[in-house]
């Protein structure tokens, strides 16, 4: 089994106090998204966890859990995003210099095969132009070199609750940039040359464009798995995700709305209000990321198989 930590949060920054938590327990339970009354027990048994998989643009915090984790057996790996964007945009993330040097750090304490670099997702715009995403891809890149072997690039969805949460950013203007072949042509060559100039693979994420020089990837990889760890696992197409996924299957372990970094364009974060709500409904101490475990059948937390999916 695969953990994924998260596609829906950010763990590290947010919740590694909760996360070791059930670490030590050797269980969570999560929610079935779209059916709050459908529960699971996911085993974190060293022994039932091939990889963990974390999502962040903080991982100070996890940091100095990692010892533990590595004493205990876990395999893992980071995706770690960067983009640099204004601060009307991008509200509460990590200043990209500290970011940077934090990425840097982390790479040095677990190696730079380990720590994927995300420049994503791209989001062309009044305040972004083709120009400035090259200035930041680069500037990025050149710092990184030799702190990671591959960045991932995606480009903004625009769902109808990120064009909700978009249009709040005041005077932004936002255009789909896998509608415009020229600039995307452009950016992707730019950024496919840059990336091999600082030693870096880079693939695109979840991308039904094809775009120049840059290869289709995937972010839960089996094929890095098996170089990093030496790991061969089952590379079925995990069919939770989008169509153009190219992902194995894993277990997610986040919740939507609970992440507080405040990017305008996130699709896991519908509103700042329920985010705040879930923020004071979180217990460290709880199987659950967002509450207790009232009415919860008590098979769930004292003894049923691991691996049994109630969902």
């Amino acid at each position: 089994m695969i953990i994924s930590a998260s596609r829906r949060t950010d763990i590290p920054a947010f919740y590694s106090d909760w996360f070791m938590n059930r670490v030590r327990a050797g269980f969570l339970l999560t929610r079935n998204p779209f059916n709050y009354n459908q529960v699971r027990r996911i085993s974190l048994a060293p022994k039932d966890v091939e990889v963990i998989v974390f999502w962040t643009r903080n991982p100070s915090k996890l940091m100095s859990f990692l010892p533990d984790l590595d004493a205990l057996g876990f395999s893992y790996y980071f995706q770690y995003t960067i983009t640099g964007y204004p601060r009307s945009i991008e509200r509460s993330v990590p200043n990209p210099y500290k970011a940077i040097e934090q990425f840097k750090t982390l790479s040095s304490q677990i190696g730079s095969r380990r720590v994927v670099w995300r420049y994503d997702p791209i989001l062309l715009s009044n305040f972004l132009p083709i120009a400035e995403h090259k200035r930041l891809f680069k500037k990025i890149a050149e710092a990184l070199a030799g702190s990671t072997c591959r960045v991932v690039i995606s480009f903004s969805d625009f769902y109808k609750k990120t064009e909700k949460n978009l249009r709040q950013v005041k005077d932004l203007i936002c255009t789909d940039i896998a509608q415009q072949a020229e600039e995307l042509s452009d950016l992707s060559r730019y950024m496919a040359l840059v990336a091999a100039q600082n030693g870096m693979e880079i693939f695109t994420c979840a991308e039904n464009v094809d775009v120049d020089a840059i290869s289709h990837g995937k972010c839960i990889d089996d094929s890095l798995i098996e170089r990093v760890f030496g790991l061969s696992l089952k590379s079925d197409k995990d069919k939770g995700q989008r169509e153009a996924c190219g992902c194995i299957k894993s277990v997610d372990i986040g919740d939507y709305n609970t992440c507080l970094h405040g990017c305008s364009y996130c699709y896991a974060t519908f509103s700042s209000g329920r985010v705040l709500a879930n923020r004071r409904n979180h217990d460290p101490e709880s199987p659950f990321l967002i509450g207790g475990t009232d009415g919860v059948d008590p098979v769930l937390l004292e003894g049923m198989d691991p691996q049994e999916s109630l969902f």
